[in-house]
């Protein structure tokens, strides 16, 4: 008998039956806008079972690469054995705002209400319905955040978010363009994106009592290969030498006044009102785009008179540094280990992650919590850096990861009751993508001429950075050795400068500017670049001196690019 298996819920097969009724029987939620007829790709699910105990893929199944199939389509054979299921549109622990009161903040919408017609600045759009919204989202690689916000009031009516449904494409940037070179795949990228905006706005609306025609702008903001493809920008450009969207190309070669789009979001498939604009923020660089923008916007970073870094971690993570009325930014490619990728059993923030901890001497486990109080399945970021620390800490591993006692043991069994392991390759792919996030900051203090002990503020952006452990972080090297007080968790800052975009003409118009004040360094272009980055890849606090990377004893600033 073949059972299937989804979360904790599982139940024994029947003939004649597909994963998606199997789904319905589980009370899993799959989305599907065809009657299952495989022709809308919303019901994706991830399944890990022997190919015996599942039907082929079929023909509206070409998409999709070795362990992803649509749900409607797939039927379960008759066997022995188990099939395991995931849907795509899980929803991890994600950070909405962290605004808790947004009436402070300019409001003064492009959206307005004049002579009972609704105005798209100066152009008439509609006659006035009753209500006027927008809505904010910031579009990440792993995950999409939203905010419906009333354009009359100014006040944020409530929030939602989900995974983003493109993880069949590749967890980074890079595989999302690699996936989406052929133009037909490129297709489903956009179409996942649209399907999850349209399923989280239809659960806003219904939250609030609202219809999707009262929405009249929607105001994204994410890195530059994710607001390309919901725009239908093709994204090969982004992929190689130079790494620059064929938007910013246009726009360095005069062809475009800016960086930020606007489209109709009926042209794209978003559900608002037939009149409704989407509006990006304008990129920064290369891969570095509107969501650090946003970020640096909200953290107020702009004003500042003191010298400031943010650090927004992920599978891409950006730095930005504020210094002496200069503002540098870098974006550093950390892949997916922290996110759940190339650590045997990492997994993103779903429930059964295992967010915190501490080992003892002999490197078990002595304390611990697991998001969701239940048995533990893994580790997420903020528990992978605890148990880097923790390693190091007990004299575990060395700064090498190479695991004390017995160099030939290649992995340790981390609870005393479960079988979660720790290897060696796990810790090597951990130590990579903290070199990564440690090349990204180091370089620009050193750009900018600054060591650690002269920031004054260290802004910690996303959820990764909101849960992680401070003081375990900078032990490892994650973060600059910087004084506590210092810290500023900001949250979903992205998210936050997306919202001020929509409430206010000002704010939009001044981020527009502030792009043109913003050098973008290229990592690689840096001649000490390799020697920062072996060194970013021991497990050891950053130094606070960072002239020890100088060849001649003297701070080298490389050449950038606007």
């Amino acid at each position: 008998m073949t059972k299937v298996i989804s979360g904790e819920s599982s139940c024994s097969s029947e003939s004649d039956k597909t994963i998606f009724d199997y789904a319905d029987f589980l009370d899993v939620k799959l989305a599907s806008t065809c009657f299952r007829s495989g022709e809308c790709h919303e019901c994706i699910v991830e399944v890990n079972s022997d190919t015996a105990l599942v039907s082929y893929k079929t023909d509206s199944e070409g998409f999709l690469p070795e362990g992803y199939r649509l749900a409607c389509q797939t039927y379960v054979n008759s066997g022995e054995g188990e099939i395991r299921f995931e849907p795509l549109n899980r929803k991890p622990r994600i950070l909405t705002s962290t605004v808790a009161n947004t009436e402070h903040e300019v409001f003064d919408p492009l959206i307005s209400v004049r002579d009972n017609k609704v105005f798209y600045g100066d152009l008439s759009v509609d006659r006035y319905r009753g209500g006027c919204y927008g809505v904010a989202l910031d579009l990440g690689t792993t995950t999409i955040v939203m905010e419906l916000v009333d354009l009359e009031s100014g006040l944020v009516c409530t929030s939602a978010s989900v995974e983003n449904p493109q993880s069949f494409g590749g967890s980074d940037v890079m595989s999302r363009i690699s996936y989406g070179s052929r133009s037909d795949y490129f297709e489903e990228l956009q179409k996942a994106t649209v399907s999850a905006i349209n399923r989280v706005t239809k659960k806003m609306c219904d939250e609030v009592g609202i219809r999707p025609p009262l929405i009249y702008e929607v105001v994204v903001v994410g890195n530059t290969t994710m607001r390309d493809i919901l725009f239908g920008v093709d994204i090969q450009s982004i992929g190689q030498r130079p790494y620059k969207s064929k938007i910013e190309t246009d726009y360095l070669e005069g062809r475009l006044a800016t960086t930020s789009i606007t489209s109709q979001t009926r042209s794209i498939g978003i559900r608002a009102n037939r009149e409704a604009r989407l509006y990006s923020l304008p990129l920064i660089s290369s891969h570095v785009g509107a969501d650090t923008l946003a970020a640096a916007w909200a953290a107020g970073m702009n004003e500042s008179k003191t010298t400031e870094m943010l650090v927004d971690i992920g599978t891409n993570t950006e730095v930005v540094l504020w210094h002496d009325n200069s503002i540098f930014v870098a974006s550093c490619p950390a892949g997916p280990a922290f996110e759940g990728g190339l650590v045997t059993h990492g997994m993103r923030a779903y429930e059964g992650a295992v967010e915190s901890l501490k080992l003892d001497l002999t490197g078990k486990v002595s304390d611990f919590s697991v998001i969701g109080d239940r048995d533990p399945l893994g580790f997420c970021g903020s528990g992978l850096v605890d148990l880097l620390s923790e390693l190091r800490v007990n004299q575990i591993v060395d700064q090498v990861g190479v695991f004390q006692g017995n160099p030939k043991i290649s992995e340790i069994k981390v609870f005393h009751d479960n079988d979660l392991i720790f290897s060696k390759e796990d810790c090597s792919n951990l130590a990579q993508a903290k070199a990564a996030n440690y090349c990204g900051q180091v370089i620009l203090m050193r750009v900018a001429g600054v060591d650690p002990i002269d920031i004054e503020k260290l802004h910690l952006a996303g959820a990764f950075a909101n849960y992680v452990n401070l003081n375990n972080a900078m032990e490892i090297g994650l973060l600059p050795p910087v004084d506590l007080q210092r810290v500023n968790k900001i949250g979903n800052a992205a998210l936050d400068g997306a919202r001020q975009a929509l409430k206010s003409k000002e704010a939009r118009n001044e981020m527009e500017r502030l792009i043109s004040e913003v050098t973008h360094i290229e990592l690689e272009t840096i001649p000490e670049f390799f020697e920062i980055f072996v060194e970013g890849c021991l497990l050891k606090p950053m130094p606070k001196d960072l002239s020890i990377f100088d060849q001649s004893g003297e701070r080298v600033v490389c050449e950038s690019t606007k």
